[in-house]
Formats: C-alpha cells, structure tokens, sequence
C-alpha cells in the first residue's frame, strides 16, 4: 500500500512539473519588441508546388514526344522490371538483388 501510494505522489508531482513546463513554453513573450520583424515579400510568388518552389519551365512544341513512344518505354521498363523480379524469385541471391537495371528508367 505505501508502494501504490509513493507511486501516486510521484507521478502527480510528475504532472505538476510538466504542467509548469508546458504553461511557461505555451506562453506569450512579454516583451515589448516583436519576437520577429514583419518581412514584405519583394514580388508575389507563385502558389507552392509539391517539392518545387519556382515554375516548371515550359516545353516548347517542337521538343514534345508523342504519347505512344512514351507507353511503349513505360511498358518495356515495366516487362524488364517483371523479368528481374521473376528471376529473382527463381533463385534469390545477393548479387542479383542489388544489380542495376537494364531499363532506361533509372529507379
């Protein structure tokens, strides 16, 4: 009983320390200067891409490449990458794990 009760003292004077912490890290900065100066931004940015802060440059039409080239290597790199895991499931081996591929696509 004095175990359970030494146990509950000790995790309620747990709480009340890290209840402190938590109230003196959440609380706001008295200071009479602003934690941060407030930036102007020089020029408006376009809105935020996924990994990518600045504009994808653009293609120009002669440079394009037409659809049906693009799923015929699409495909031959997935039917290499089929072998490979086929051949490796034949007989699974170190070396044959960490070869490189013989696709154009790099993985």
């Amino acid at each position: 009983m004095e175990m359970l009760l030494m146990a509950v003292c000790l995790s309620m004077f747990g709480l009340a320390v890290t209840a402190m912490a938590f109230g003196a890290a959440t609380r706001p900065d008295k200071s009479s200067a602003p934690a941060q100066p407030e930036l102007r931004p020089a020029r408006a940015l376009a809105p935020a891409r996924f990994f990518a802060d600045h504009a994808a440059p653009s293609q120009s039409p002669g440079m394009s490449v037409p659809t049906e080239v693009l799923l015929a290597q699409i495909e031959n790199h997935v039917r290499l990458e089929q072998a490979a895991a086929q051949s490796f499931l034949e007989s699974p081996s170190h070396a044959q794990l960490h070869t490189k591929t013989t696709s154009a696509f790099v993985n």
